[in-house]
């Protein structure tokens, strides 16, 4: 069996995923690793999905074939939400990591001058596991119809890696499991999702569906985005300059909004 947190060190791309009243919740992120546990360090453009997690437990997996070592695995366990808005945990433990691992990341805070200039990146929602409750490997996404399946089993959210020959479907998608075990969906809120990004991960993309899976059909309720190319991580090419400024200047204003919120919050 694949070790979570020796897999999670040595990846580049990773996911997290987790349950609420609303029904599954999964994204994709850079893993890091604070106090000997894997963590992930979100920026305030993403603070009402971070904060959402508090008191929840959630799944931490490397899926993508390519993410760094070969081997695919999850673990599950409570985590920890603490909000560092200032940035100082964030700078003295977790942007050297980030910084290999994520090149724009690099580009913002890979220096006291970059930091500076982008304030705004170094505040981080911190999401650490506190407890490897459970593990298990996990057949790796090898192509770009490969995506992650997270539903709640008893309050829990359960990941398995599954495909389908068309995701396009409006009626109902028909999953495989990768690892070959049968779904046996008994009508519960289920989420599909996988990523793509661009080398320089500029451009870094989730796709989804949500519905209900009842056995091995998945009738969808949402879609968004679709899979493209051979590929898990995709040929997505890199922005052009206006759409990278443009989408630089979008992220900072989120991240800004998010910061401003956050001292509201500190302050009443």
């Amino acid at each position: 069996m694949a070790d979570l947190i020796t897999v999670w060190q040595r990846s580049t791309v990773a996911e997290l995923s987790w349950t609420t009243p609303s029904g599954p919740s999964g994204i994709p992120v850079v893993p890091l690793m604070w106090r000997d546990f894997p963590c992930v360090a979100l920026p305030y453009s993403m603070a009402d999905t971070a904060l959402s997690l508090r008191g929840r437990t959630a799944a931490l997996s490397v899926s993508a074939a390519d993410a760094g070592t070969g081997a695919a695995v999850v673990g599950t366990g409570p985590v920890e939400v603490l909000e560092d808005v200032d940035g100082s945990l964030f700078v003295e433990h977790l942007v050297e990591q980030e910084a290999l691992k994520h090149p724009p990341t690099r580009l913002r805070a890979d220096s006291l001058i970059a930091r500076r200039e982008n304030w705004w990146w170094v505040p981080r929602v911190i999401v650490s596991l506190t407890e490897v409750e459970e593990q298990r490997d996990l057949h790796p996404r090898t192509r770009a119809a490969d995506a992650l399946l997270v539903r709640d089993r008893r309050g829990r959210p359960e990941v398995e890696v599954v495909t389908a020959e068309d995701w396009t479907g409006q009626d109902g998608v028909t999953l495989w499991a990768r690892g070959g075990a049968p779904l046996d969906g008994a009508g519960e809120p289920a989420l599909v999702f996988s990523h793509q990004y661009s080398p320089d991960f500029e451009r870094w993309e989730r796709w989804s569906r949500r519905g209900t899976l009842t056995g091995d059909t998945l009738t969808v309720t949402e879609a968004q985005g679709s899979p493209t190319g051979a590929d898990p991580a995709g040929p997505l090419s890199p922005y052009g300059l206006l759409e990278r400024l443009s989408n630089h200047r979008s992220l900072a204003r989120s991240c800004r909004t998010g910061i401003a919120r956050a001292e509201s919050r500190s302050t009443t």
